[in-house]
């Protein structure tokens, strides 16, 4: 595995960090560019570095610094709309970590890379304090996004389940205890 080096983005790295959520949306998602779920890709100064409960990790690659991986948390829990109202109540703003943009450049995948980020999100969610649980959802058509998150927590609401298909998106809450 190469040396990625991950740290907390600073205004330094938003550019590019953008760069690589903007990418992802386009490319894996298909939806581009949507304000009412994007918000933070375009503020992420706003989203991230402003509170000390949130955080937005970039990870380098070791070959001239590119940003390659995106990965962030905040304390907004899921909303509803368009959640499912079950959700909301289970996992409210401020007691929730929700995990977001946990997104790699295609050529660094299957090294590890976001499952050490999502590690690091974790003990950033641990040493908060505040926090009762960590939450987050996929789009299950990306390939590859479903089996990440089984692998590491439990899935809460699958939307094909009660949607008749019309949503590929799945709930998780994760383990803060590693």
């Amino acid at each position: 595995m190469r040396d990625y080096s991950i740290r907390a983005a600073g205004p330094a790295d938003l550019d590019r960090a953008r760069a690589v959520m903007l990418d992802t949306i386009y490319r894996d998602f298909g939806t581009g560019y949507v304000p009412h779920w994007h918000g933070d890709i375009i503020d992420p100064a706003a989203a991230y570095l402003a509170s000390p409960r949130h955080t937005l990790l970039v990870a380098l690659d070791p070959d001239g610094g590119e940003v390659v991986a995106t990965a962030a948390l905040d304390s907004r829990g899921p909303a509803h709309p368009p959640n499912p109202r079950p959700l909301a109540e289970r996992y409210p703003s401020g007691d929730t970590a929700q995990l977001r943009r946990v997104y790699v450049r295609p050529d660094h995948r299957r090294r590890g890379l976001a499952r050490r980020m999502v590690g690091e999100l974790l003990d950033f969610a641990a040493a908060d304090g505040g926090y009762r649980s960590v939450y987050l959802h996929t789009d299950a058509s990306v390939p590859g996004a479903e089996a990440f998150w089984r692998s590491l927590g439990k899935v809460v609401h699958d939307e094909r389940e009660t949607t008749d298909g019309g949503s590929a998106v799945v709930h998780f809450e994760i383990p803060m205890g590693r």
